[in-house]
């Protein structure tokens, strides 16, 4: 088998395509996990723990060239006045969306095994009504034989 075809082989078997579709659904969900974050969840956050912008919380490590004197009043005032910064706000955010994230897989995976056990359920269910039908007793067996005697006979 060429590389050509083997390459072929493995792009079209299912769990390649199954992976390529999640990481079209993953990424769509992670903007909307993002946006969910930093626009719904943490602002009434932030207001109820005292009018925190969670999005504007951090340390200045080190000032750049010019520093206000009383400091940079925003992450991107900091970024823009060249300062080291460690972003307390966005790693939060980050923080929330993952455990969302996370939270959302494991209902999705729950269901789909739900899902999966309900089927093969049903599958050893229709496997067991089918041996069942196909079984003969013994009795049926042995009427069977008498019949078969009894029309040699």
């Amino acid at each position: 088998m060429s590389i050509k075809e083997e390459f072929k082989a493995f792009i079209l078997r299912g769990n390649v395509i199954d992976l390529a579709v999640g990481m079209v659904v993953g990424t769509a969900f992670s903007g909307i996990v993002k946006s969910l974050v930093d626009d719904v969840i943490m602002p009434p956050l932030g207001l109820i723990l005292g009018g925190v912008d969670f999005s504007n919380l951090f340390l200045t490590l080190r000032d750049g060239a010019n520093p206000p004197a009383d400091g940079y009043a925003t992450l991107a005032a900091a970024k823009a006045g060249g300062a080291v910064t460690l972003n307390i706000g966005l790693f939060l955010n980050t923080v929330v969306s993952f455990l969302i994230v996370a939270t959302a897989i494991f209902f999705v995976v729950k269901l789909i095994n739900k899902l999966k056990d309900a089927a093969l359920k049903k599958e050893k269910e229709a496997a067991a009504a089918a041996e069942e039908a196909l079984s003969v007793s013994e009795e049926i067996l042995l009427l069977r034989e008498i019949r078969d005697s009894l029309a040699k006979k």
